[in-house]
């Protein structure tokens, strides 16, 4: 047989990393088994443990991997400053409580597909799920303190953090409120979402 070059192997594992990101945040940790995510990834079940030890291990790799993503792409909305859509924030928030993306194929942010997995998975999961909160938090803090300078309005760093976490917590509540209604009462998820995003950032 020819031999796997290092190439070869980066990409196998990436391609598990991202096999593994849309089934979990889409099926959740539990509902998705190591052959099954092998074969959505193409390659064959044993060779999975030749890129990861254990499945908690590559839980742990894929929550940091797709708040990554994530974050970066809240750094480029906060870089590109306000736009046609409005202010940095509005925007993330008008984006993030959208239909389009409560009914994303690749399940969306990790901040709410992956947070009842967290709550229940174990200290690593939770400390890199942790982590990603933690680099939204910082982000929407340091938004709010930017557009109170800008604005000439007071406002202290544990204020500016306090409106971040009420703000995520409002974003990730609602999308998975929306969520959890859609298909039955798809008016009602639209509500959800329609007044959340009017009023997340008062």
């Amino acid at each position: 047989m020819p031999r796997i070059t290092k190439e070869d192997k980066a990409r196998n594992r990436q391609n598990i990393l991202d096999a593994a990101g849309r089934m979990f945040r889409l099926q959740g940790v539990e509902g998705v088994g190591i052959a099954e995510l092998m074969k959505e990834a193409g390659l064959t079940h044993g060779g999975f443990y030749n890129h990861f030890a254990s499945k908690r291990d590559l839980v742990v790799e894929v929550c940091g991997a797709s708040f990554a993503a994530s974050l970066g792409s809240l750094a480029h909305t906060v870089e590109e400053g306000p736009g046609l859509g409005g202010a940095p924030l509005k925007r993330v928030v008008d984006e993030y409580l959208s239909p389009e993306h409560r009914d994303a194929s690749d399940g969306g942010c990790p901040s709410a597909s992956l947070v009842t997995d967290a709550g229940r998975d174990s200290e690593a999961v939770q400390g890199a799920y942790a982590e990603g909160v933690e680099g939204y938090l910082s982000g929407f803090a340091a938004e709010f303190l930017r557009e109170a300078e800008e604005e000439g309005r007071p406002l202290g760093p544990d204020e500016a953090r306090h409106k971040a976490m009420r703000l995520l917590s409002e974003m990730v509540g609602a999308l998975m409120l929306a969520r959890a209604v859609r298909h039955v009462e798809p008016g009602l998820s639209d509500e959800i979402l329609r007044t959340s995003r009017g009023h997340a950032l008062d």
